[in-house]
């Protein structure tokens, strides 16, 4: 994500270039706030059984990011495409992360027998 967005002003229009930035940013934007959301929602209350985080939260999370994408691409100050991308950018990069732990999780474990 930091590659791309440093590799854009080069290559590409301001437009996508602050795409990919805003795209990037609400991506980990949106990531830390599902991170405290579904850390919410398992800890539950015990006198009620309930979780304390309601579904009205889980959703504020998208309605947050949509009106913020709508307000930049109406303003013209982003190219959607290019915030997708951005806001896309993130799922490689966990799934990058997620191999090299698995990575390192293999070759350094101890032998048990």
């Amino acid at each position: 994500m930091l590659i791309a967005a440093a590799v854009c002003p080069f290559v590409a229009s301001w437009r996508v270039t602050s795409g990919v930035v805003l795209g990037g940013a609400l991506s980990v934007l949106n990531y830390s706030w599902l991170h405290t959301s579904v850390a919410a929602i398992f800890n539950v209350n015990l006198a009620s059984e309930r979780p304390r985080a309601g579904i009205s939260r889980y959703i504020l999370r998208y309605v947050i990011v949509t009106a913020v994408v709508l307000a930049a691409v109406n303003l013209q100050f982003v190219s959607l495409a290019a915030t997708l991308a951005g806001l896309c950018a993130f799922v490689p990069a966990l799934f990058i992360e997620a191999v090299r732990e698995f990575y390192f999780a293999i070759m350094h474990r101890e032998e048990s027998f």
